[in-house]
């Protein structure tokens, strides 16, 4: 992949940044949930998304009860042991909302970037990935580092997911797949947020008709809009039992390869881009959106 933007660099630098996450978790231990704890994530837009991933992941683990919300949503008369806000910028309004007005008895820890930003002051504790930061509006490997920090939190091995990626980045993109109309991703337990990021990207990167769906929901209604224009993306490469010869029997392109999750993600971010380069648009700045979405407090 030739570095011309922000993101290509960015994307190519993921596993080196997985590899200084892992290291992170170990020094992290007391910040990060503890084994039984019930633990609401929190984040707005791809923060959501791994918010999501995480806490199924972790309840899958046997570490604990865990919800994720979009930070807009948080209900805040649940009461949970830990809130966990991810926030690349430290200045996402709703973020800094839900932190300022928690329950003070509640311990709050922020995954940032950005360790100088307002987040700094309303969270509890700071896990700072500032090694991850970002310079294109589109979230790459920020996100992916917090997954791979998380991941290592709990148990989980991530050599092989850098491993993969690094053999993925080694070899040309299919740059093919851009030609497409319509592109799918589906998932299962946490891969589901994987997928909802894995559209997102393309939405914001390329402008491309995108969506996500459990991969079980996927029959009950959308697989009515299969057809040879679109593809349809398994991330991870698991599929419920039958599932991927009713895709390829609409005829849509069927991406379903046995890949760790996080380096299927890195392929799915390699697609965007390049599907956004295909249509002459600045995958570093989406139309309409900016780094970080800091709104004034009337129209909170």
């Amino acid at each position: 992949m030739t570095s011309t933007t922000h993101v290509h660099a960015e994307i190519e630098t993921q596993p080196d940044c997985w590899r200084q996450a892992a290291q992170l978790a170990s020094s992290s231990v007391a910040q990060l949930p503890r084994p039984g704890e019930r633990v609401a994530v929190v984040g707005c837009g791809t923060s959501w998304f791994m918010a999501e991933a995480y806490a199924t992941l972790r309840e899958h683990r046997g570490q604990g009860e865990t919800d994720a919300f979009a930070a807009s949503e948080y209900p805040a008369d649940r009461r949970y042991d830990r809130i966990v806000a991810i926030t690349r910028s430290g200045t996402t309004s709703e973020v800094l909302d839900l932190l300022r007005d928690a329950t003070p008895h509640t311990p709050t820890v922020a995954l940032t970037a950005d360790p100088a930003t307002p987040v700094a002051d309303l969270a509890g504790e700071l896990v700072v990935l500032d090694f991850a930061d970002e310079k294109s509006v589109v979230q790459t490997r920020f996100a992916t580092s917090v997954i791979a920090l998380l991941r290592t939190h709990i148990g989980d091995e991530i050599d092989t997911a850098r491993a993969q990626t690094e053999q993925i980045l080694n070899s040309p993109a299919d740059d093919a797949l851009t030609g497409y109309r319509q592109f799918v991703y589906l998932g299962q337990g946490w891969t589901v947020g994987l997928a909802h990021e894995a559209a997102l990207k393309m939405r914001e990167a390329a402008l491309a008709w995108a969506e996500s769906y459990p991969a079980m929901d996927y029959r009950h209604g959308p697989i009515s809009l299969a057809d040879p224009d679109g593809v349809v993306w398994f991330v991870g490469g698991a599929a419920p039992s039958g599932l991927i010869d009713e895709v390829r029997a609409t005829g849509a392109h069927v991406v379903a390869d046995q890949l760790d999750p996080l380096a299927d993600l890195v392929r799915a971010q390699r697609l965007a881009v390049a599907a956004g380069l295909t249509k002459g648009l600045d995958p570093d700045r989406p139309r309409n959106l900016n780094r970080s979405v800091v709104l004034e407090a009337s129209r909170r």
